[in-house]
């Protein structure tokens, strides 16, 4: 599903060269479920945003589902996003103003869905996320457990093939943290394509694979179960 030939992700200055990744080859078969981690500083985002299509290569080759990613065109770039990617951030990034329901149907809208079918697809997430009552409610409104709920059913009632998700549980305690790790599990189990990054151990093993990034190189590549 995603592979990385040789890239290196580099900033010129008048003066030198600022490596952020660099030589990294890197394979993702559909159904996997993959954790990033390293410190700080290592180049984990960057890699995400690379793989997501938010952020081009300096140098090398990246496939998507077989096709050349890093040869793609701006608006083939907006498809791809729209049919194949969900994004689930730290900052959970809701609309302020939109209403759970609104925030939840915004993606299907930009993908052209009907508004029958439309209403559907959003029932059906409410309904799974136990949030029907909070449907009008407005992120400021929410927990921040809850939020990230709104944020997860935001990012596959599109039924994307491949979930990038940046420090998930990164604001969020760690019961409510084990919640959201246990409902990326089974989204996994269900066939989504899973790749976290993480600085938590505990939620890196829910995954089935650690790669793990220091200065900007894979350090360490290993299946965990």
């Amino acid at each position: 599903m995603i592979q990385l030939n040789n890239i290196y992700k580099y900033y010129d200055n008048k003066f030198q060269r600022t490596f952020v990744l660099k030589d990294i080859d890197l394979t993702i078969n559909e159904g996997e479920f993959v954790t990033v981690m390293g410190p700080s500083g290592a180049g984990k985002s960057t890699l995400l945003n690379i793989i997501g299509m938010l952020d081009e290569p300096s140098e090398g080759k990246y496939f998507f589902l077989d096709q050349p990613a890093h040869e793609l065109k701006e608006k083939k770039k907006v498809e791809f996003h729209r049919n194949y990617v969900g994004f689930i951030f730290q900052a959970f990034h809701l609309i302020d103003e939109m209403t759970v329901y609104e925030n939840i149907e915004t993606p299907l809208i930009y993908k052209g869905v009907k508004h029958k079918d439309r209403q559907a697809m959003v029932a059906d997430m409410l309904d799974r996320f136990n949030m029907v009552a909070k449907k009008d409610l407005f992120p400021n409104q929410l927990s921040g457990g809850q939020q990230q709920l709104v944020g997860i059913a935001r990012a596959i009632v599109g039924k994307p093939k491949l979930l990038l998700a940046d420090e998930p549980t990164g604001n969020l305690h760690t019961d409510q943290g084990r919640e959201i790790m246990k409902l990326l599990q089974k989204l996994n189990e269900e066939g989504i394509t899973i790749l976290q990054v993480t600085h938590n151990e505990e939620f890196a093993k829910c995954g089935k694979r650690i790669v793990r990034l220091v200065d900007g190189m894979i350090s360490t590549d290993e299946q965990i179960r």
